[in-house]
């Protein structure tokens, strides 16, 4: 059901770039007073179209999500993780470092009476 619902969702979603491509540009932005927003353009069928297929594409959407999130139910990265080992517990396989194999190497000081270099 769910690869029958993204097969569609996928059709529309190229079908309506393909529409979307094909409407004439009508060159307005959103306070130039033309656009999509005239009666001109909500009468034409590339604009009807691509209603449609948005339409359909939200709804396929919408449909993907509740079927993911009915699949997903109950389970839970956090749930589903093994039991963390109690600190007191050194892996066996890990070697063993010495204290100072960790630590930065010493600084000495600079003596007082000399100047930094650059």
């Amino acid at each position: 059901m769910e690869n029958v619902i993204l097969t569609v969702h996928l059709i529309l979603a190229l079908l309506l770039i393909g529409v979307v491509l094909l409407q004439r540009n009508e060159g307005g932005a959103l306070l130039s007073g033309g656009g999509a927003m005239t009666a001109r353009g909500a009468a034409n069928a590339l604009t009807k179209l691509t209603w449609i297929l948005a339409a359909g594409f939200i709804a396929t959407s919408i449909t993907l999500t509740v079927l993911a999130a009915r699949n997903a139910a109950g389970s839970s990265v956090i749930e589903t993780a093994p039991a963390a080992a109690p600190a007191s517990e050194a892996p066996t396989d890990a070697p063993a470092l010495p204290e100072g194999d960790l630590l930065p190497p010493p600084v000495e000081p600079a003596p007082a009476g000399t100047a930094p270099s650059n």
